[in-house]
């Protein structure tokens, strides 16, 4: 079996969401694809903007009309991501797909290396450094991809899920 890489796709503008539900929705039908075609991925980032004198937070696409495949390359799933609809083709030179390096892939806040850690979801942590220091919450989803565990601190009397990174906390 081929070692999973990461893809890009070019799509349709404003298609990414719907190509990447598309593909989602192949993988979902085709339990083998499943096991080939790891994640699929539409990069967005926080942008914050100022209208009528309020300030937004509003999530906005880094890449307009791409969509990040992680997925072993090979002919079913080539056909697959290919002929999926809005699907423009595979950046690389001619039909050669050509997967992203290590270089690229590191400002998109997508890491390959495994990182093991000594807590789970359920499990109490306590924030070591950042915003969020001296904080103690209940882990509540873990991104390995990202590195990061989403805990629910107590914000203005409410319960908010925040996102810190592994290197941030440790388990109590």
């Amino acid at each position: 079996m081929a070692e999973a890489k990461w893809y890009v796709v070019h799509t349709y503008s404003g298609y990414e969401n719907k190509v990447k539900a598309n593909i989602e929705k192949t993988i979902e039908n085709n339990k083998h694809l499943a096991e080939q075609i790891l994640e699929v991925r539409v990069p967005m980032q926080d942008e914050v903007e100022l209208k009528n004198g309020v300030r937004k937070t509003v999530s906005k696409k880094m890449f307009p009309g791409y969509v990040l495949l992680n997925m072993e390359m090979n002919d079913d799933t080539w056909y697959v991501v290919r002929n999926t609809r809005g699907v423009t083709g595979f950046v690389g030179p001619g039909s050669k797909p050509v997967p992203l390096t290590e270089a690229e892939m590191k400002p998109l806040g997508i890491k390959t290396e495994n990182v093991s850690v000594d807590f789970a979801e359920g499990d109490s942590i306590s924030v070591v450094a950042g915003v969020w220091k001296d904080t103690v919450g209940v882990v509540q989803k873990m991104d390995y991809n990202k590195q990061t565990a989403t805990i629910n601190v107590e914000l203005f009397g409410r319960e908010t899920p925040v996102e810190i990174s592994f290197a941030e906390v440790r388990k109590l």
